[in-house]
Parts: C-alpha cells; structure tokens; sequence
C-alpha cells in the first residue's frame, strides 16, 4: 500500500472561521505567522507547507493539479472536513490555490490570491538566479548560518531576500540542508512558470485579489483571464509593496485581508 502524502501544517488561534495560507516558491507556511496573529481573535489560521517544502512530503514531478489535489486530500480530511474555509495564496501558492478553487470549490468558502494571475509566466530567471545560488553553495563546508548568508550577499543583495530564504534552512544530526526540495524545484521552472487550461470551468465564490503596486504579476492585460475564470473577483493593489506583499507591508496586508474574510458574512 503507498504512503499516504504528508502536509505539514501548524495552525494560529483557537476561535474565529478558518483561514488557510499556501506560501510562495520556497517559503514555509510559517512565514504567515504575523499575518495570522493579526487576524486573531476572529480567525483561526492554518499555516500549510506546500508539497516540497517546509514539513511536507515532496514529489517526484510538478504539476499544478497534482499540487491542489494533494492539499485539497488533506484539507477535505481535516480543517475542511465539515464546513469551507477561506483560502488566501501567494505566488506560487496563489496559483495552487486558484487550482484548488476551480478542482474543488466545495473546500473554498473564499479565495485571496496575493500578486499572481491566472496565465503563464515565461520569464522565470529570478527564481532561476535564486535556486542557482542556494544550490552552489557547499552547505557542510560553510558549517554556520551566518557563513551561509555572508556566501549569499554577493549573488542575493537584498538582506529580506536572503532572510526569506535562510528560514528554509535547517539543521539535523548529518548538517545543514534546505527543507526545499531544491532540485525539482529548480528544474520545474518551466512549470512553474506555466497555468493549466481550465475549459468552462468558474469559482463562482468571492474573490479579492491582491497586487503590489511595485511588481508585475497582476496587470490589467491579466484581468479579463482572472474574470472569466473567477468572476466575482475585487482587486485592491498595496501601495509601497513588491512581489512579497504581506512581508513588505505587512499591517495593510492584514487589514486588508481582514476586511474583506471579515465581509463574507458567517
């Protein structure tokens, strides 16, 4: 019999209707944790790792369907066994999260999608910079946390990139290593990069979808796709926030985020 697949989850708060948080390419749900504690006492939160990364099992290929289909197994066994709950998705979990609303939208009582669209992305040579750079680097040979971040200052200047991605980072009994399955990951870019074709198929739930006024992933031209696929769709951009929104503004993004979880009635 195979095994089942495991997604690490830890949740935020006690009280308050579900939320659950996909992270981006290389995060940890736990890089939702001020978010959720914003959202606390109304809220509980459900902080997910995707699969290949954080705590949770990893694949051998990457495929958005396969990806929504392993959380949504896990969410229709747990957190949303009886009642819906609210999705919010970043990046690559925004994607993922789409997916999941469209496969199964008996799980998603209501999607935030924060700074990704509904289409192909082609030009992936930022992630590809990244990936390239954590996987050039000679982890037991550094030996230290901080002997890895000084090798990473020259490929990665920015110090809140670098810290995004040393929180994935860990230590065990044989060393250091990431909790990413780097190597997938960075020959699945393309998949990545790429959104499945979804035929006749609508979210008919709500939907807030959220740019950073300084990124590129949400664009007007983008907005007729997001709206045929999810039509009851409401964008609102942060001011002063790149790609990373709930991690460069972080008090806006939740009240936010808050408003409107807040605004879908019980």
């Amino acid at each position: 019999m195979a095994k089942k697949f495991t997604v690490h989850t830890q949740t935020v708060g006690d009280d308050g209707e579900t939320v659950v948080f996909f992270h981006g390419l290389f995060g940890q749900g736990k890089n939702f944790t001020q978010i959720a504690k914003g959202l606390q006492p109304e809220f509980r939160s459900v902080l997910v790792d995707m699969p290949n990364h954080g705590g949770s099992d990893w694949t051998e290929s990457f495929s958005y369907i396969e990806q929504a289909d392993l959380v949504a197994e896990h969410l229709r066994s747990t957190v949303a066994a009886d009642a819906p709950v609210h999705v919010v998705g970043h990046s690559m979990g925004g994607k993922i999260a789409m997916v999941l609303a469209l496969r199964a939208p008996e799980l998603v009582r209501s999607l935030v999608v924060v700074d990704m669209s509904p289409v192909v992305r082609e030009d992936m040579s930022e992630f590809d910079h990244l990936l390239g750079s954590l996987r050039g680097l000679d982890l037991q040979a550094l030996g230290s946390r901080s002997k890895v971040d000084e090798q990473l200052k020259e490929p990665i200047k920015s110090a809140m990139v670098r810290g995004f991605l040393l929180q994935s980072l860990t230590k065990d009994s044989e060393g250091f290593r990431w909790k990413s399955n780097l190597e997938l990951l960075h020959k699945s870019l393309p998949e990545i990069g790429e959104w499945p074709e979804f035929e006749d198929t609508q979210y008919e739930g709500p939907v807030l979808w959220v740019a950073g006024a300084k990124s590129d992933y949400v664009q007007e031209e983008y907005a007729p796709a997001m709206r045929k696929l999810f039509p009851r769709t409401f964008q609102t951009t942060i001011k002063q926030a790149g790609h990373w929104v709930h991690s460069e503004q972080p008090a806006v993004f939740t009240e936010v985020l808050k408003r409107f979880l807040s605004s879908q009635g019980s």
